[in-house]
């Protein structure tokens, strides 16, 4: 059996050691090589060809944002960040995502500590399917919004009243798949998005904070109890389920901590759910890459309640198929559309719907 190669990228001796350590005990798993910095990353990669690379963010001479950018430029490998606890932690792992990293791991406690035996499961699972994820989904450039631009074409006013709603979920390979289809949403996009996006407390915070600044439309971090207004992204703040209830003043998120519906809190499944239930709504279900099968069974119970659409991405550009590919085969998924296409076909659907009123 071929195994699975892996660069391990620290600045820590003791971390390198540790993550050496937990990569090799499992048995398909094998550490080719180590790194201190970004510079011997770039080096490493380019004369080992690793399946997969894990990748400190802070280090000296060069950060791991900066030789994640170099590495997914000229010999793109499949990456999974290593990530700190602190907001700067945070931000950068989001970059990270964005650039085009895989996933994320937390480091528990600080940069050196011996927690990270606690996340050695997720750590072997995560470099297993970092190392499944197709190697074109990772170079793939990003259209960035001109802040000038941005700034003179957000001037629409957010309204409460709409007849449409968007439902969004995903989870590895989100991060950057979320980016690539709400900057590419013009300002006049006149209909609420939520999404439920499979990542910790903090992260989703500077997910929404990044968006918001590189978007057209306006992107939050979602908050309990507030009104849903039209044109707004609302993003699933971590370790919360995300709802949407209809009151007599509108449309309101309605966050809780039921337990985790399948091994997630947030989850798509929950969302869709609540989605399903405004009937006076046209509504939008849109599921992107991610890992096993949430969404699907909301997506389909959509569709059995009169869902306007259901769209899911591609095999061609998911990071992992399995959330798109579950949906698929419920046989509940009316368009099939590359991540590219998303946006057009959001806007395409909702000019549509809004003629016919």
């Amino acid at each position: 059996m071929l195994k699975i190669r892996v660069l391990v990228v620290d600045d820590s001796m003791f971390m390198r050691k540790l993550l050496s350590d937990l990569i090799n005990k499992d048995p398909i798993l094998q550490v080719v090589g180590i790194a201190k910095n970004g510079l011997e990353a770039i080096d490493l990669t380019k004369k080992l060809k690793p399946d997969v690379i894990t990748m400190d963010i802070e280090m000296p001479e060069m950060d791991g944002i900066s030789a994640l950018g170099e590495i997914m430029k000229h010999f793109p490998t499949p990456t999974l960040m290593v990530s700190s606890l602190t907001d700067k932690g945070a931000y950068e792992t989001i970059r990270a995502l964005q650039l085009g990293a895989v996933d994320f791991i937390q480091k528990p406690s600080g940069a050196i500590s011996v927690d990270m035996f606690r996340v050695r499961e997720e750590l072997v699972a995560k470099i297993k399917t970092a190392a499944k994820a197709p190697i074109s989904t990772f170079n793939q450039p990003i259209r960035h919004i001109n802040e000038k631009i941005k700034k003179e074409t957000r001037s629409i006013v957010p309204k409460t009243t709409f007849d449409q709603i968007f439902a969004i979920g995903t989870s590895t390979g989100g991060p950057k798949a979320l980016e690539t289809v709400i900057t590419a949403l013009p300002a006049d996009f006149l209909d609420p998005i939520l999404v439920v996006q499979h990542m910790p407390p903090k992260f989703t915070h500077f997910l929404a904070k990044r968006l918001n600044d590189i978007s057209n439309v306006k992107v939050t971090e979602a908050e309990n109890n507030e009104i849903i207004q039209g044109g707004t992204v609302y993003i699933a703040p971590g370790d919360f389920h995300m709802e949407v209830r209809q009151t007599i003043n509108g449309y309101r998120v309605a966050l809780n901590k039921q337990p985790h519906r399948n091994g997630h809190r947030p989850s798509v499944d929950v969302l869709y759910d609540s989605v399903a239930k405004l009937k006076k709504l046209k509504r939008h279900y849109i599921i992107m890459t991610g890992m096993g099968n949430d969404g699907a069974q909301g997506m389909l119970k959509g569709k059995q309640e009169g869902a306007a659409s259901t769209i899911a991405e591609s095999e061609a550009t998911c990071v992992v198929y399995g959330m798109p590919k579950s949906a698929i085969q419920l046989g509940c998924v009316d368009h099939v559309v590359p991540l590219h296409r998303i946006s057009s076909k959001m806007v395409e659907l909702s000019k549509r719907q809004n003629k016919r009123q």
